[in-house]
């Protein structure tokens, strides 16, 4: 059986620990929203390995895009669920073929609503055939306020995407706060992740997405 220590020391140590981590977590709460814990048809497109897709991205993870994660394994989300602007149902499949950056976003979050001006920039930039950007609003209560966001600052390239089943779209990604961005690839698998703002329209985002798009052009 385990000892344990019930020593004065011990106890300090335990609250420092405690303490620098809430200063910690206030610090960062000031720039990304945190939650409390909780519970197509086939493309003809040839892919290369996804890790050879991986050893690409991990060079680029620098300057604005410093905080990308790379994964070490895949995650295939191509049965992720959304509606679209109709309120009809569509999945990550749906634009298997071309590289997705998935956004997480609510009204409530003001790093969210303070990045979504670049990411429309990155959509008008390299937005298409082989890229888009989907951006999905996880506001509770239908989807009045995202829309009305859209209308307020003038997003004219996004489409505008809602997930009502809060949090379910969450839990299943596994986000722990917002915003949080994946970068998918033409498969529908994840590939990377940025949890928290970033800069989507900087030189280095768009070096990485042109590195993942022409990655999976082999």
């Amino acid at each position: 059986m385990t000892n344990i220590d019930k020593s004065p020391k011990r106890s300090s140590t335990k609250f420092l620990f405690a303490s620098a981590f809430l200063i910690v977590a206030l610090v960062a709460g000031s720039i990304y929203v945190t939650f409390a814990p909780q519970g197509n048809e086939e493309t003809q497109i040839r892919l290369p390995a996804t890790g050879e897709i991986r050893e690409k991205l991990r060079p680029l993870a620098i300057g604005d895009m410093a905080a990308l994660f790379v994964a070490d394994e895949v995650e295939d989300r191509k049965a992720i669920a959304f509606e679209d602007d109709n309120g009809g149902a569509v999945t990550l499949g749906d634009w298997q073929g071309r590289v997705v950056l998935l956004n997480l976003w609510a009204t409530w979050c003001p790093p969210c609503r303070a990045e979504m001006p670049a990411l429309d920039e990155l959509q008008a930039r390299l937005g298409g055939e082989e890229f888009e950007v989907v951006a999905v609003n996880i506001d509770r209560g239908g989807t009045d306020k995202g829309e009305a966001f859209y209308e307020e600052i003038g997003l004219k390239n996004l489409g505008f995407y809602y997930d009502g089943t809060s949090p379910g779209l969450v839990r299943e990604l596994a986000v722990i706060g917002m915003p949080t961005t994946l970068l998918i690839d033409r498969q529908g698998r994840e590939i990377a992740r940025i949890a928290g703002p970033a800069e989507w329209a900087s030189d280095d985002a768009v070096r990485l997405i042109e590195a993942a798009i022409a990655a999976d052009e082999g």
